[in-house]
């Protein structure tokens, strides 16, 4: 189970004094622990990783707010953290993937256009879920539907 393995990775961490990863995984686990309690119940690893991925945008903002205030160093403070957190989510999907994944996705859904694009949003994030990043799928859909609905 992925809480687990975050858990004793953060034992483990603790062990050999890695502060940044300690903090970091520490900050994933308070993260659960809150999900835990508004969801009374115990998570599951898809639960686990939308923290994860939440967690990856948080961090990604934070990157471009601190490069945009000459910051540099906590961007690059930012940047190894988000490392850490991306080791446990599962292996990214290719854009060949993904493009592949929502070409099915707009043929099953009969997708005309851009007006369809929640049809196939909500038929394609379940497969890419936890592998590819949602603002690339976005951007590809709907590439993918503005070239369909220009050749009809």
């Amino acid at each position: 189970m992925l809480q687990e393995k975050i858990t004793n990775d953060m034992k483990e961490a603790m062990k050999n004094k890695d502060v940044l990863k300690l903090s970091c995984l520490r900050m994933i686990i308070a993260d659960i622990k809150n999900a835990v309690i508004a969801k009374q119940r115990e998570l599951k690893d898809d639960d686990v990783i939308d923290i994860l991925q939440k967690q990856i945008k948080q961090h990604k903002d934070s990157i471009e707010s601190f490069k945009k205030g000459n910051r540099q160093e906590m961007a690059d403070k930012e940047q190894k953290e988000l490392l850490i957190i991306h080791a446990y989510l599962p292996q990214q999907l290719g854009e060949d993937e993904i493009r592949s994944i929502i070409a099915d996705s707009i043929a099953q859904t009969t997708a005309q256009g851009v007006k369809d694009m929640g049809k196939v949003m909500a038929a394609v994030m379940p497969k890419v879920k936890g592998r590819a990043d949602g603002k690339l799928v976005n951007k590809i859909v709907l590439e993918l539907l503005n070239k369909n609905a220009g050749q009809k």
